[in-house]
This record gives C-alpha cells, sequence and structure tokens, in this order.
C-alpha cells in the first residue's frame, strides 16, 4: 500500500501530464475491443461510495464503471455510515482504508473530502462537493476535445450562476489547459474572488484568459462552447432571489443566434428546463449535452485506473 496516494481532491491534484493520459485512456475506453481487454483492470479491488447528496450520473457511471473494470462499488448512503451517529470523517477513512482500494465521495462541505484525503491510505476522489466537481470538469473537456479535435482556441462561455461547483472547476481546468472562459453572471452571484485570484495565478504561466461579465448577450458572441448549470444547485437556499436574478440568462433559441454558428452546447444535468435552459436549446442541433453525460462513465474509469490501478 502506497503511504501518501494520488487523490482527485480538487481541479489542482492532477499534473497535466495525468490529464492528458486520462482522456486517452477515456477514448480507448468508448472502443468496445478496448473495453473488452480492461474488464480485469481493477479485479478485486473495492471502490466504496460515500454520498451525503443523492444523485443519478455520479453514482450509476461510477458504480457501473468499477463492475466494468472487474471490480465492486459499495454504495454507501447518508444513513448507511456512522457518520450519521457522529462518528469523525477522519476515522471512518481510516477504517475504510483497512477493507476498500479507493473512496468516491459526494458532500457538501469541501472540508469532507479534505478530511478523507487527510486521513486515508487509499484514493480519495471528489464525486462533488459544494465548492469543486472535478470529474465532470474533466468529462467537460474531454467532451470538447472529442468532438473538436483540439483545446487550442477555444472559448468556453458559462452562463449563470458563476459562483458553482462546475463552474470553479472548469474555470481552473480552462486556466491549466491554456482555456479562454468568459463567466457571465449577475454580479451577486459571480466567481468568487478566491477562485479567480487562483485561476488567474495558473493563466499567467498557461497564456489561458479568464473574464467575467454580467452580459450573456455579449459573452456568447466569441463562444466555441456555451455551458449553463442550474441556478438552485443542492444546498444553495434563496431559490426565488435566483430564479429572479438568472433570468434573463435562460440559454434559448434568442441567446443561441448570437453566438457563432459552430457553437456547441452544454450541460452538466440535471436540467430545469424552462428555467435556465429551454426544450429547443438542450434537445436542438448544437446540444452535446447527452454525449457529454454519457463520457462521465469514460471518464470516470479512465481515473480509477489512473487512480487504483497501481494503488
Amino acid at each position: 500500500m502506497k503511504k501518501h496516494p494520488q487523490h482527485l481532491r480538487h481541479d489542482l491534484d492532477l499534473d497535466i501530464g495525468t490529464i492528458r493520459r486520462i482522456f486517452r485512456t477515456a477514448g480507448e475506453m468508448k472502443k468496445k475491443t478496448y473495453r473488452e481487454a480492461a474488464t480485469k483492470a481493477l479485479r478485486n479491488k473495492s471502490l466504496a461510495m460515500i454520498f451525503a447528496k443523492p444523485s443519478t450520473r455520479t453514482r450509476v457511471s461510477f458504480e457501473v464503471g468499477m463492475t466494468q473494470l472487474g471490480g465492486h462499488a459499495l454504495y454507501l448512503g447518508p444513513t448507511d455510515l456512522q457518520l450519521s451517529r457522529g462518528e469523525t470523517i477522519a476515522d471512518t477513512a481510516r477504517v475504510l482504508s483497512r477493507y476498500v482500494d479507493g473512496i468516491m465521495a459526494r458532500v457538501f462541505s469541501q472540508d469532507d473530502i479534505e478530511a478523507l484525503a487527510q486521513n486515508a491510505a487509499v484514493p480519495v476522489i471528489n464525486g462533488l462537493s459544494d465548492t469543486y466537481h472535478p470529474c465532470q470538469a474533466l468529462t467537460d473537456i474531454y467532451t470538447i476535445l472529442e468532438k473538436r479535435g483540439t483545446l487550442k482556441n477555444l472559448t468556453i462561455c458559462f452562463i449563470g450562476d458563476g459562483d458553482n461547483n462546475v463552474a470553479n472547476s472548469l474555470l481552473l481546468l480552462s486556466a491549466r489547459l491554456g482555456i479562454r472562459m468568459i463567466v457571465a453572471a449577475p454580479k451577486e452571484y459571480t466567481t468568487s474572488k478566491q477562485i479567480l485570484a487562483l485561476a488567474r495565478n495558473i493563466a499567467r504561466g498557461t497564456g489561458a484568459s479568464l473574464r467575467l461579465t454580467t452580459d450573456p448577450n455579449e459573452a456568447v458572441k466569441q463562444a466555441d462552447v456555451i455551458y449553463t448549470d442550474v441556478w438552485v444547485s443542492m444546498g444553495k437556499s434563496n431559490a426565488e432571489a435566483r430564479k429572479k436574478a438568472f433570468s434573463p440568462y435562460q440559454v434559448n433559441g434568442k441567446l443561441l443566434a448570437r453566438a457563432p454558428s459552430h457553437a456547441l452546447l452544454m450541460h452538466c444535468l440535471p436540467a430545469h428546463r424552462g428555467e435556465e435552459i429551454t426544450d429547443e436549446a438542450i434537445d436542438g442541433p448544437r446540444s452535446i449535452v447527452f454525449d457529454q453525460a454519457e463520457n462521465r462513465l469514460h471518464v470516470q474509469k479512465a481515473i480509477l485506473l489512473e487512480l487504483l490501478h497501481t494503488h
């Protein structure tokens, strides 16, 4: 057992070489012959999956991914662990490390991910926290690479809640990979100063550019990819105030008409149709939303192979 396992707590944990290798492996994972060849890659390996929040894509993609790689995944819901009765995160991490080969956690606080990683003797994967969603961002950039063939001269325009976990992770990963990103959000819901400073510091060394605006119509004019997410993330309050503030930021046919004709449309799902996105947009010819959702499986299999295979 490695003394210091490789974790994926957030978007800065993996070096660029590892990220590019994950993208290559994900591409191989989509090929039938490679999928069949990889069925024993994680044989006799187990992944503990801690869920403090409900999930569709994260649970199914990780569970199916482990199965397809010959391993086993254990679903541990909010009432399945002694965490609900006061056992500490640290003790939970230490105990699970004696049983399993990796821990994936979908939680509220990023502090819980950090505590798991600090105390686990096995790799810890952030399946989502209120601050970051690294598996989603890796999947998103992989999907863009798959569709465009390159990440060069790429501009991603994120419309809506600029302070949510997906926007944060996309900003950091874009900064690391030299991608231009524009966040169009109301001032009170724009990217936090901490995340922006972190991303801009990285961008200085990679040639990425990061811009904030309150004007979605102007922002999409340069977009190669238009991205949106729910206006009220899990755990966020003041839903009605948010819906009112975000109503001019709906991704619909009118907004898409202002973007270049080649611009692709993404959403990490679940979508609240009629709020942040319309049926016309999500079901239209520009949408790659469901390809993006499928790729969670392939990218996460690549992540599991990278972190668990050699552990």
